[in-house]
C-alpha cells in the first residue's frame, strides 16, 4: 500500500496540472472530463469540460487531481505536501516557481535542524513545505584530515594474531 495524494482544484485543475508540469518537469498521464462520462448529466453545461479525474507524474512525485464537484468550495489548510531534496539548487528552483503568485508562510532559509526549509501556499491554494538537507559542517574535512595524516601519527595496529596465540 502506498499513499497517493488526490488534489482538488475547484475549476482550475487543468491550469494547475500545466503549471506543475513546468515546475516539476512532469506530465499529465491521463485526463478524464465530465463530458462523455456517466457523470455528464449530473453537472451544469459550463462544467462538462472540467477535469473529473487526472493523473500527474514527474521524476520526483506523482498525484491524482480533479476539479471536484460543481458547487463545492475549497476548504484548504488541513494538509501540506512536503518535498525533500538533497540538491539545494533544485529545492531553490522549485521554491521560486511554487512561490510565483502564491503566498509565502515561512521564507526558504537555513533552519536549526541543518536544512533549508520554507512553507508556502501556491497560486492554486495548495500548501507546500520544501526541505533541503544541508551537508554537515566539518564532516568532509574530518575524513580528509584523517586520510591525510602521515602513517607515523596513526595509531599502531596490533599484529601477531590473537592473545591466545601469544601466550
Amino acid at each position: 500500500m502506498e499513499l497517493e495524494p488526490y488534489l482538488f482544484f475547484y475549476g482550475q485543475c487543468e491550469d494547475a496540472l500545466n503549471f506543475y508540469s513546468r515546475v516539476f518537469g512532469g506530465k499529465i498521464e491521463g485526463i478524464m472530463r465530465f463530458e462523455g462520462s456517466p457523470m455528464e448529466s449530473q453537472v451544469p453545461p459550463d462544467y462538462k469540460k472540467k477535469v473529473m479525474h487526472a493523473r500527474f507524474k514527474s521524476p520526483s512525485l506523482r498525484f491524482l487531481a480533479a476539479d471536484g464537484r460543481p458547487g463545492t468550495n475549497q476548504q484548504g489548510g488541513n494538509i501540506s505536501l512536503s518535498l525533500g531534496s538533497l540538491s539545494l539548487a533544485e529545492a531553490q528552483r522549485v521554491w521560486e516557481k511554487l512561490a510565483e503568485g502564491g503566498r509565502v508562510e515561512m521564507p526558504f532559509s537555513d533552519m536549526f535542524w541543518g536544512a533549508k526549509f520554507g512553507s508556502l501556499t501556491d497560486k492554486f491554494g495548495i500548501d507546500w513545505m520544501i526541505n533541503c538537507e544541508l551537508p554537515k559542517r566539518g564532516a568532509a574535512r574530518t575524513t580528509r584530515a584523517r586520510r591525510a595524516r602521515p602513517a607515523r601519527e596513526r595509531p599502531a595496529r596490533r599484529r601477531g594474531g590473537s592473545r591466545r596465540a601469544r601466550r
